[in-house]
């Protein structure tokens, strides 16, 4: 597997991929963190995905279509990558069962989820998305600025704190 992978080391603010760019590499967080995320015409950031240690990111539909991506991937925090292209994904699949089959299983999971927050965005309330970002993302909860959980959440950083605020008070 070594052989499919390159290292890439990312500074906090560094990008993996840009809005515009074709991807050609997806990646998986050896150490750090990292974000994908859009960015609206009114120039506001929607965060779609954070991605701590023993994740992956990257954007599949870009690199199969040969497209440009509609988001942005990067480091929130120093990171460490393993990166691996196109055709090496390709071939590790095909020559690594245990790979492939891991592999899947995280996408199913991925979905999952996604369906699971779409879900919560249109019928739970602020301070429900937050309860249950804590429970299922605890960590991720301690590592990243007030703003971006706001963002990824789909409320205003002022909402957030309040919530905060009222939780806090009723401990």
């Amino acid at each position: 597997m070594e052989s499919f992978f390159s290292e890439k080391r990312l500074k906090k603010g560094q990008f993996l991929l840009r809005e515009g760019e074709i991807s050609k590499y997806g990646a998986f967080v050896a150490k750090g963190c990292l974000r994908s995320y859009t960015i609206d015409n009114k120039g506001k950031e929607h965060i779609l995905q954070f991605a701590p240690e023993d994740w992956w990111i990257g954007n599949i539909t870009s690199a199969r279509t040969n497209t440009a991506s509609a988001y942005f991937i990067d480091a929130i925090e120093d990171s460490e990558l393993l990166i691996i292209d196109g055709p090496s994904f390709e071939t590790s699949m095909q020559k690594v069962p245990a790979f492939a089959a891991g592999f899947r299983a995280g996408i199913e999971r991925h979905a999952a989820a996604k369906d699971q927050r779409i879900i919560a965005a249109l019928s739970s309330s602020a301070e429900e998305r937050y309860i249950n970002f804590l429970q299922k993302y605890p960590t991720i909860a301690q590592r990243v600025p007030q703003h971006m959980l706001a963002s990824y959440l789909g409320i205003s950083p002022e909402t957030l704190s309040r919530v905060r605020k009222q939780m806090s008070k009723r401990k």
